[in-house]
């Protein structure tokens, strides 16, 4: 299994542009050969490319360097000297690209195949040619090339879904995407047992889809840095919808209350404008519910709130169509009218 890479820093220079040459003609029978120098070729540039085939940064951790080639220097006869061949880096779709020095952002990469070019290269140098004139026809000044750009970069990736799920440890994330999608997140009954977000399409008509992302577990004090801290609620903050994924099997630890206004607190305290983004809960594990005291009370409480709320079995799948239909309409309906997300 590969490791799930969201940030890293790259040094990223551009190539230099080429010299211009200082060349007279010289040809026997032509006594007043005129100058001939060529311009210098331009520095290759630095451009960062989206694709779908990459998930993670990963191989971004591994090489920390690049830099584009230099231009060439122009020469005799008129000839220019080659452009510098431009260093094209492949990242996943949702990287957006920041200077470290400046914290200015530079790209946000949404689409596959969009590019941006993050560190230009040098200009190419003019050659004496350009600079013979009627009253300087023996031009002896060129001009050298200009150096390319370099920086140091941050790269964050936030991954595109339309569905984020959040919900304590051992909620039953993974579970359910498992049970909705062709995704295959490892699972098991200890805590943090998704270590690395997952994503997953789920197919909720015959041609309508939405993508779905279990982060891994949220729990109290996340946003001060506890468990897994805030490292992958990043990826929460380009979807449009967000379930809030609640046990409310007999045996579960926390109460089921407790348990989403804490989250709601914690999703609050990262990123306030998290709060407003439309929700939904989800209480899991209703196949073994005991009594149903626990699924109640949750039930009561979105009631009381307005809340849209859905009661599941990822195991025997009840619940679940009713529950995926309306995840499914809302986001169509999200897709028509977008809300405004961090970028």
């Amino acid at each position: 299994m590969s490791t799930f890479v969201d940030q890293v820093q790259i040094l990223v220079k551009a190539g230099h542009g080429g010299n211009g040459a200082c060349s007279f003609r010289r040809e026997k029978f032509v006594p007043r050969g005129g100058p001939d120098g060529g311009d210098g070729g331009d520095g290759g540039s630095v451009v960062v490319e989206a694709t779908t085939r990459l998930s993670t940064l990963l191989d971004l951790r591994y090489q920390k360097h690049y830099e584009a080639e230099k231009g060439e220097t122009g020469g005799g006869s008129n000839c220019h000297g080659r452009r510098g061949a431009d260093v094209r880096i492949p990242v996943p779709v949702g990287t957006m690209v920041f200077d470290e020095n400046t914290q200015e952002l530079l790209a946000d990469l949404t689409k596959d195949g969009e590019t941006c070019v993050i560190a230009k290269g040098g200009q190419g140098g003019r050659g004496n040619t350009q600079f013979a004139t009627s009253t300087n026809r023996v031009p002896t000044q060129f001009e050298p090339g200009t150096p390319g750009e370099e920086r140091l970069l941050r790269l964050d990736l936030k991954l595109l879904a339309d569905v984020g799920l959040v919900g304590y440890p051992n909620a039953g994330k993974s579970t359910l995407i498992a049970a909705v999608s062709a995704a295959r997140p490892k699972i098991a009954d200890y805590p943090f047992t998704t270590l690395t977000p997952n994503l997953g399409v789920v197919r909720w008509t015959g041609e309508q889809t939405f993508v779905i992302a279990d982060i891994p577990g949220l729990i109290e004090g996340a946003h001060e840095g506890k468990g897994l801290g805030f490292q992958f609620l990043r990826h929460i903050e380009r979807t449009s919808l967000l379930l809030h994924v609640i046990d409310i099997s007999e045996w579960a630890t926390e109460d089921p209350v407790a348990s989403l206004e804490i989250m709601r607190h914690e999703l609050t305290a990262y990123d306030d404008t998290l709060a407003a983004r439309p929700f939904a809960v989800v209480g899991t594990k209703l196949d073994v519910k005991g009594e149903g005291e626990r699924l109640e009370r949750l039930r009561k409480y979105c009631q009381r709130r307005k809340i849209p709320f859905f009661a599941i079995s990822a195991a025997t799948r009840e619940g679940l169509d009713e529950c995926i239909r309306y995840i499914g309409q809302q986001v169509e309906l999200l897709r028509k009218t977008p809300c405004e997300t961090n970028s």
